[in-house]
């Protein structure tokens, strides 16, 4: 039986890497018995992170729809990867959520990550609601991730509860919204019923109690008048204005615990429940209908509205597809109709997942998130509606892929399958891209980062049984001239029977830019006659495909046929293309070729005392720094660098900001290659030719 949508709650579970999110969504699942054994992150037994890639390396690397009940209501948790080379399941999630969990590290406090997804919370006005996490580690400071919050995410941070014990000493919290504590019971069973405020902590308690206060006092103007006047106020009262507060997203309220130990996810839970709003209260997702008008989709509206948000590509059952269903319902016999496709979709099983295991359910009411598999034509970011609706939703917008690898199977035969296993990952996770190198010919896989890529390959040996070989791509450089040249082709072949004959003679000069080809036919009469004409063309384009300086396209290169002569018996078109490539080879190693590098305009967000490090180093690359400007705790760093030097850049990136620093990159346009470095790529050419020649 499907929940009314006042009863659900969609929540994206968010933050940094190593903040504790999968530990903490796993306790949160326990705390509601969800579950009846607390998984381990370091063992690889939580019900989250269960991909064997997860589990080898102790991080999630895609999100995982979780659920579980209290208080009545159905908890639908999504635990988002907190690592900027998995970042689009997290963009995803929040395109279908009403509220977001943001966990942080009490260690670290707020890290690049975490400000990122903060802000893209703001550009969607979503309610939130925040956990420090990790406060039996060493060095943890509830008081300090606080501050942090308050200065670098919203000054409307405030704390509704507080440590109880410091450190290793962390033994519990205070809830200061009901003004109880709950302590840990040592013996890893569900956190117990509250117990009252530790007699040395009353003090702080109360004054901490009081900052909440001012807070919510602030919901309206008489509850303000009553507050600073010190009249009573009914705790009921109280605690409603807090929740319009939380719900309106004008108030972020921040839990503290640990989630391993299972420390405050009973209160967490309460929060969830009675903070963030339900489909019913709030729906944020917009649409436009056929007339391009804008659309607000309600759990009562008329009709079905279904949007899907993440794909799995899984080797055994097929795509598995992720759904928000804004309106109507889906059941195994409701026409499902792709919007972008205009196909209509069968639907068999039904599905609520726990991580990996699926379960079978009638239907995904309005509000609610579940699973179809084997729809053949959806992908994420589609909608699914009635086939009279023509509903559109605007792109989850993502980061651009920004390190590439040039992939192939190991074993020859194996392209084709290689090819369909990564454009079924691709369909998985929209921020990897894959595509074909029309000048190199290579099949080139992009992505977030080299473990973006890394963890790609392993998927693609680990669920598809292909093994891939991956190395840089080449650099797709070009080659130009600098000045005009003139010279003469002539092609003369005689054997037993007809001969072949061909005599040309163009000028070339550089264009604008080094863009374009432009081909002028000068020949005064007849010289030529016209139909030999345009396979001199096709003779000087054929030879500008691998230009004769280091075997890469010439571009930026008009032409001028402006004289030549024929043969009445041996001409042809063979002999003529012949000789405009002999010419054109000629006149080009008169005109001052030059070769061309890609330069890319890189934007690099870095912890604020990495700044040095990374203008060193973008100089030791030729970069050219353009500017830098701060935003919230760290510098973002504008510069442009030749591709060729950001080949290998995200791991160097990572070693010098200790994994807080993350880039995108974009062509900018192709300048000439310094001279030195031109020359070690014609020798590097000159000697790969030789080689083939043997």
């Amino acid at each position: 039986m499907s929940h009314a949508p006042d009863k659900i709650r969609n929540v994206a579970v968010l933050g940094h890497r190593g903040t504790g999110k999968t530990s903490l969504t796993e306790a949160l699942l326990f705390q509601s018995g969800a579950i009846n054994r607390l998984g381990s992150v370091a063992e690889g037994t939580t019900v989250a992170d269960y991909d064997d890639d997860e589990k080898r390396r102790g991080m999630s690397i895609a999100g995982a729809l979780v659920h579980c009940e209290w208080n009545g209501r159905k908890i639908n948790l999504i635990d988002a990867p907190g690592d900027p080379s998995f970042v689009a399941d997290a963009l995803g999630a929040l395109r279908v959520v009403e509220g977001a969990l943001f966990v942080l590290s009490g260690v670290m406090g707020v890290e690049v990550t975490t400000a990122k997804l903060w802000k893209r919370c703001d550009e969607q006005q979503l309610a939130r609601v925040a956990f420090v996490n990790m406060l039996d580690r060493e060095r943890a400071d509830f008081e300090s991730a606080l501050s942090q919050m308050q200065a670098q995410l919203s000054e409307n941070c405030v704390a509704i509860s507080m440590p109880i014990g410091q450190e290793h000493d962390f033994r519990g919290i205070v809830d200061l919204l009901h003004m109880c504590a709950y302590e840990d019971p040592g013996d890893g069973s569900r956190e117990p019923d509250a117990v009252p405020i530790p007699d040395d902590l009353k003090a702080q308690a109360e004054e901490w109690r009081d900052r909440l206060m001012d807070h919510v006092a602030e919901a309206s103007d008489d509850l303000m008048e009553r507050y600073l006047e010190g009249q009573q106020i009914a705790e009921s009262e109280l605690l409603d204005a807090f929740k319009d507060l939380v719900v309106n997203g004008k108030l972020f309220p921040v839990a503290c615990g640990s989630g391993t130990k299972n420390i405050g996810a009973r209160g967490l839970l309460d929060l969830i429940v009675d903070g963030l709003p339900s489909p019913a209260r709030a729906l944020k997702l917009h649409a436009h209908d056929k007339t391009h008008e804008d659309l607000e989709l309600t759990p009562d509206g008329d009709g079905l509205a279904a949007y899907c948000f993440k794909t799995i590509a899984d080797p055994h059952v097929g795509k598995i597809s992720l759904l928000r269903v804004f309106s109507g319902a889906i059941t195994a016999d409701t026409p499902l109709y792709d919007e972008r496709t205009h196909h209509r979709e069968k639907v068999g099983q039904i599905f609520e997942l726990q991580g990996k295991e699926h379960v079978a359910v009638r239907e995904i009411g309005p509000g609610d998130i579940g699973a179809v598999p084997k729809l053949k034509e959806v992908r994420t970011g589609d909608v699914l509606a009635d086939a009279d609706k023509e509903l559109e939703i605007d792109p989850v917008p993502l980061p651009e892929p920004v390190v590439a690898v040039a992939v192939e199977p190991k074993t020859r035969g194996d392209e084709e399958k290689m090819a369909s296993a990564l454009r079924r990952l691709g369909e998985e996770d929209p921020t990897l891209r894959l595509s074909r190198d029309e000048q190199t010919g290579e099949l080139i896989v992009q992505g977030l980062s080299q473990m973006h890529v890394e963890v790609t390959v392993e998927r693609v040996r680990r669920r598809f049984g292909v093994d891939m070989v991956t190395h840089p791509p080449r650099v797709p450089y070009l080659e130009a001239i600098r000045r005009k040249a003139r010279a003469q082709g002539r092609y003369k072949k005689q054997t037993g029977g007809r001969g072949q004959f061909g005599d040309c003679h163009i000028e070339l000069e550089p264009l604008a830019g080094h863009e374009g080809y432009q081909f002028e036919d000068k020949i005064v009469g007849g010289v030529i006659p016209q139909g030999f004409r345009p396979a001199v063309d096709k003779g000087i384009q054929e030879s500008m495909q691998q230009g004769p300086l280091a075997g890469y396209p010439v571009v930026g290169v008009k032409v001028r046929l402006v004289d030549g002569s024929y043969h009445t018996v041996d001409s042809s078109e063979m002999a003529f293309k012949i000789a405009g490539s002999m010419a054109f080879k000629k006149a080009y190693s008169e005109a001052d070729p030059v070769l061309l590098e890609p330069v890319m305009s890189v934007e690099i967000t870095v912890p604020e005392e990495a700044v040095g490090d990374i203008i060193g180093d973008l100089n030791s690359r030729r970069g050219r720094p353009l500017g830098m400007e701060p935003a919230g705790g760290v510098t973002v760093i504008r510069a442009e660098v030749p591709m060729s030097e950001m080949l290998g850049y995200s791991p160097d990136l990572t070693s010098m900001t200790g994994g807080r620093g993350d880039y995108s990159m974009s062509l900018a346009r192709y300048e000439e290659v310094p001279t030195h470095v031109a020359q070690k790529l014609v020798d590097q050419a000159q000697k790969e030719k030789e080689l083939t020649k043997v």
